[in-house]
């Protein structure tokens, strides 16, 4: 399809995970003048990775278990139908945002979440995740919030805050399935940061009927921010980081924003 608007493809299948990165770094090594990106949030993240900094524009076509940044840009779920329409997509610079922690330095685009969803994440059974989607994301929710959820301390450009969930982020759709944050944009200089307090599970019932009815900014125990910086800490209890859906390792750990990091191919109408 995309040979068909003359362009010339060099196709490299991934063989597991961590390997879309290093791809994406070569092509832009070897001369590419579009890196194509067919996959879910995780792949994504990872051909990011191998890119950031560079000028060769990225183009995503959905796949995986969720893709939040095709949803994010309003295409739709066939892969034909986005490929069919990325020449009229325009090159658009955005910032990414980086986390800093124990681990290293790791980019995203879309989002870091802290607490109750990176939980969740680091303790996805990936068989269920295979066999099940996004469904399985919802299992393993319900049984996270029959637990005791532990507060940190979150530092939103130096104003002090807790929280037993942290959304840092750069898209208002959540997971394919929500908008969380209502105000933010690829395009924005800063992040949109959602709070919520309260360590006992039931809480969450109220929250998730402020998201369904556009309500959040109104709830007691919710924060909803902007911001450029995010420090989060809680020294005596494991507390988890999730980027873009992928499993980050534990606080403590600083989120900020990298400027004109990257090109993204989008559609003309966003934003």
């Amino acid at each position: 399809m995309l040979r068909g608007h003359g362009w010339i493809l060099n196709e490299r299948p991934t063989t597991g995970p961590n390997t879309a990165g290093s791809f994406a770094a070569a092509a832009v090594a070897g001369g590419a003048d579009l890196v194509v990106a067919a996959g879910g949030d995780g792949t994504i993240n990872e051909v990011i990775s191998g890119m950031t900094g560079s000028t060769v524009p990225l183009a995503a076509l959905p796949g995986g278990t969720a893709n939040v940044l095709c949803c994010e840009l309003g295409l739709p779920s066939s892969m034909e139908k986005v490929a069919q329409r990325l020449p009229q997509f325009v090159a658009q610079r955005i910032a990414l945002g980086r986390l800093h922690s124990e681990r290293g330095e790791r980019h995203f685009a879309l989002m870091a979440g802290v607490g109750l969803d990176a939980h969740i994440v680091e303790h996805m059974n990936a068989n269920l995740k295979k066999r099940l989607g996004k469904f399985a994301y919802w299992i393993e929710g319900f049984r996270s919030v029959l637990r005791r959820l532990p507060e940190f301390d979150v530092l939103v450009d130096g104003q002090p805050y807790r929280a037993s969930f942290a959304l840092v982020t750069r898209v208002r759709n959540y997971g394919g399935d929500l908008e969380i944050a209502r105000r933010i944009r690829l395009t924005a200089p800063d992040f949109e940061i959602i709070l919520f307090s309260g360590s006992l599970a039931p809480v969450y019932l109220k929250y998730f009927a402020g998201v369904a009815l556009n309500q959040l900014p109104r709830l007691s125990g919710v924060h909803v921010l902007r911001g450029r910086t995010v420090e989060v800490s809680r020294p005596d209890a494991a507390v988890f980081v999730q980027l873009d859906g992928e499993a980050a390792g534990p606080i403590p750990g600083r989120v900020s924003l990298t400027p004109d990091a990257l090109t993204l191919l989008m559609p003309a109408s966003y934003g």
